[in-house]
């Protein structure tokens, strides 16, 4: 066993962490939107509330999920979003990803942003900009925002909502060097600006979020906005990562996902350098990292984009949330793919089964970092390393506005326990949980919905009035220390 020293710095402040980073996304994909989270009210025996599934809504409303985006992904470049309101919903080509199936619309605009209600979460609307024109995403702007008596504020009551909704976030396109028009960054730049002009005349307090992908391509979209930086409030961008089989995967492939999922934080850094290099102070723009996650190569359009979801990717997601904490002076919102079903799923189902796999425990474990402000936090443990001779063990910290500090710690090792003293995080008293099993390869299931859980994690106390506690080997744990 290696001891290793965990310092917080409750004097060296990073930043706010947004609740936004802990967001999720909604694509109409395989059975993330239909059957994931939405099973209709015709023709189901699956217990319902107005169409949603109650298992799911219930465990994503404790997970929590502060952000929701949707309609897609690819999806949301052949989504047209009159064929979603009212009562005559036609059947239209459903298309993302190579999946093409019918699609009845009966998951519409009213049901998504009454859903985000319900469960607390923020909206965030792509907009259509392969197969749509500015005109269409300004109405669905207006149906969803205005307080004036236009006739779209007419047609949103006739519809059954009164007030408007107010929607702050919109996506203007996706991917649209790829699946949203095989635009060039020139013209996509090009008709960004012309849509988001005419966004701004709608509801000029919305926030908008300019398609980007790697290095040259934002180059070119931020040096093409650079006399119009007032039309841009974040970019896009997006990460997945895959290191072997979903399950079935050995200690290389172990070690490759800790690796690669290490390597998002480099990719924040260099779009921010060159979102900076473009604004120079003048403007706030921030990134929006609106998909990330481990894909699989399992998950192919013939298997509905589904995957398992075991232990090691929870360890995946929790080093993406201690780079969100280093960042959160850049990275202004960030969404996982996808909430139900589809890639790195939290929530999975199968018919009436329900369970929530390790990376939903994970979000949970992290929640008390929601809204607080991220501290430096130091590790020194250099006698406790990976094969590599990077760190076995890293720690996140934040402090809460009520006095409270939360740290969450990740034995990044495969076969290695840590003993950890914990000092800078003054209480008296705490309380922990850990995420823990026999193999990183463990998950959850229909038939066992429950194998990797969290427990409670021992505390202890040393003489200089920090904490220690044990960590098992690929673990993850989060300690909340109180006055």
């Amino acid at each position: 066993m290696s001891e290793t020293t965990v310092v917080v710095r409750a004097d060296l402040p990073i930043g706010t962490i947004s609740p936004r980073v802990y967001g999720q996304f909604a694509e109409h994909l395989g059975r993330c939107c239909y059957d994931g989270l939405w099973v209709g009210t015709k023709n189901t025996s699956i217990a319902h509330s107005g169409g949603w599934r109650t298992d799911v809504l219930q465990a994503l409303k404790k997970m929590p999920v502060p952000l929701l985006r949707w309609p897609g992904g690819c999806y949301a470049d052949h989504y047209h979003w009159r064929d979603g309101i009212g009562t005559h919903r036609p059947v239209r080509l459903g298309m993302s990803c190579g999946l093409t199936v019918e699609d009845d619309n009966a998951l519409g605009t009213h049901e998504f942003l009454d859903y985000c209600t319900e469960i607390g979460a923020e909206p965030y609307l792509a907009g259509n900009m392969g197969s749509g024109t500015p005109q269409e995403l300004c109405d669905w702007m207006e149906y969803c925002n205005t307080s004036l008596n236009t006739f779209l504020s007419d047609e949103r009551k006739s519809n059954g909502r009164n007030q408007p909704w107010n929607v702050k976030l919109w996506g203007v396109g996706n991917e649209n060097w790829g699946c949203g028009g095989n635009y060039t960054a020139e013209q996509y730049a090009h008709e960004y600006r012309r849509y988001s002009t005419m966004l701004r005349h709608v509801d000029e307090k919305a926030e908008l979020v300019i398609c980007g992908l790697t290095d040259d391509w934002n180059r070119v979209i931020m040096n093409a906005l650079k006399e119009h930086l007032f039309l841009v409030d974040h970019v896009s961008v997006h990460r997945y990562w895959a290191a072997g089989p979903a399950a079935d995967f050995g200690e290389d492939d172990y070690y490759k996902m800790i690796a690669t999922s290490a390597e998002t934080e480099p990719f924040i850094e260099a779009t921010a350098a060159i979102i900076e290099s473009v604004t120079r102070g003048r403007k706030k723009v921030g990134i929006a990292l609106d998909e990330w996650g481990v894909w699989a190569p399992e998950a192919k359009p013939e298997a509905n984009y589904e995957q398992v979801s075991p232990l090691r990717d929870a360890i995946a997601a929790a080093i993406t949330f201690e780079i969100f904490h280093r960042q959160c002076n850049v990275l202004t919102l960030a969404n996982l793919a996808q909430v139900a079903n589809v890639l790195h799923a939290p929530v999975q189902t199968s018919g009436a089964d329900f369970w929530c796999t390790p990376t939903y425990h994970a979000f949970n474990l992290y929640s008390p970092h929601i809204g607080a402000t991220a501290l430096n936090t130091i590790v020194d443990g250099t006698s406790f390393v990976l094969p590599d001779g990077t760190p076995g063990l890293s720690a996140t910290s934040s402090a809460a506005s009520n006095g409270s500090c939360a740290i969450s710690l990740i034995n990044r090792h495969l076969d290695q326990t840590a003993h950890v003293r914990l000092h800078g995080a003054p209480g008296t008293a705490s309380i922990g949980k850990l995420l823990t099993a026999q193999s990183p390869n463990a998950a959850n299931s229909a038939v066992s919905p429950n194998a990797v859980a969290p427990v409670e994690l021992e505390i202890g106390g040393d003489a200089d009035g920090g904490w220690t506690c044990t960590i098992p080997p690929h673990s993850i744990a989060t300690l909340t220390v109180s006055h």
